[in-house]
């Protein structure tokens, strides 16, 4: 999708001008083209889905936990409700 920095903005080809300018400033707009096109003999899933391996291991947040946690209990509490 070209972009356009005076504007900033994403315009669709069919949004621009026959020229390929920006239909509200006039500036000349290039698409960004990929530099090799993605296929399936170049798309490696299993590197992708590893990961670069810089990534620490990202841990839950406190307040994940504690809603588990409560989740549980009210869980227990539910099923001690069952049987009286």
């Amino acid at each position: 999708m070209p972009w356009c920095e005076d504007c900033a903005k994403y315009f669709a080809p069919s949004a621009m001008t026959e020229a390929g300018d920006c239909p509200t400033c006039g500036r000349s707009l290039e698409a960004q083209v990929p530099r090799t096109p993605i296929t399936a003999k170049n798309l490696n899933l299993h590197k992708l889905a590893a990961g670069d391996g810089a990534e620490d291991d990202v841990k839950a947040p406190w307040h994940f936990k504690l809603l588990m946690v409560l989740l549980v209990l009210y869980f227990v509490y539910r099923i001690v409700q069952l049987f009286r």
